[in-house]
């Protein structure tokens, strides 16, 4: 994690807005994330995460405002540019890959090289290398299209660390994955080192792992800070609509939310 006060501003969303006809999905959204800060997004089903996320990797263009990248407005630069320092992991593949994991993980070398130029011996080092990481190097031949969704998940994300970005921006990245390749996934996207946006619905992976948690309800962010700032019982009761606890864990000493169950959502 980085010590976001000492690291200069990597990306800016500055006043974004999204609208779909009278509806908006993301409304004035504003906020900086430091060089090396790993930045949670949280937020019930429907609070504009995933759609705020997606101005971030250049698919969502905003109705309003702009997001900046390295002092760049994203929308005004190439999209080589914009490949060659940020890459991004979605909630969802698009579509059935007829390739194989080696491939697809391949893949995230391509910005980096001139059209029809093959894997040289460091590429190829690059996607071995990710393939380990991922725990995904015993897959590395077969076909993408017939792994199961964490083994599919775990090989984007590997295709993401291969394109070796300065910025990373993950859309739920854990996904369909077991608890261990959970932590394997934000272990290793916080040791890195890269700015990264990570979209999260478990709390308690955010708060181990993000230096800040932004909140989103509606469309707008409704609390931004470090993680012992935003999760708190009056935040929990007033976005998801349930009753928790929330207490420093004796080991880790990051916040741990406990959920009341049995009955105890909160209707009013």
């Amino acid at each position: 994690m980085a010590d976001a006060e000492a690291l200069e501003v990597k990306l800016i969303v500055e006043d974004v807005s999204v609208q779909i006809g009278d509806r908006y999905l993301v409304s004035d959204v504003s906020l900086e994330v430091a060089d090396g800060e790993v930045l949670g997004v949280a937020g019930p089903n429907g609070a504009g995460k995933s759609t705020l996320l997606r101005t971030l990797y250049r698919v969502r263009r905003p109705t309003s405002g702009r997001v900046l990248l390295d002092g760049e407005d994203i929308w005004k630069m190439p999209a080589g540019w914009l490949a060659r320092r940020l890459a991004a992991v979605l909630q969802e593949s698009s579509g059935d890959f007829e390739l194989t994991v080696y491939d697809v993980v391949a893949m995230g070398r391509t910005p980096h090289k001139r059209a029809f130029d093959g894997d040289n011996a460091g590429d190829k080092a690059i996607i071995a290398d990710a393939l380990d990481r991922l725990d995904v190097a015993g897959l590395a031949y077969a076909p993408f299209d017939r792994l199961s969704g964490g083994e599919k998940q775990r090989v984007l994300i590997a295709r993401a660390l291969a394109q070796q970005p300065a910025t990373m921006v993950l859309d739920e990245p854990t996904n369909h994955l077991d608890l261990r390749h959970q932590l394997d996934a934000l272990n290793l996207v916080s040791a890195l080192g890269v700015t990264a946006v990570v979209a999260l619905h478990d709390l308690n992976m955010a708060a181990a792992f993000c230096d800040r948690i932004c909140v989103m309800d509606g469309g707008r962010v409704v609390a931004l800070g470090t993680p012992a700032e935003v999760l708190t019982p009056a935040l929990l009761s007033d976005v998801y609509r349930v009753e928790a606890d929330v207490a420093m864990h004796p080991k880790t000493g990051v916040p741990h939310v406990t959920l009341h169950t049995g009955g105890s959502r909160v209707t009013n």
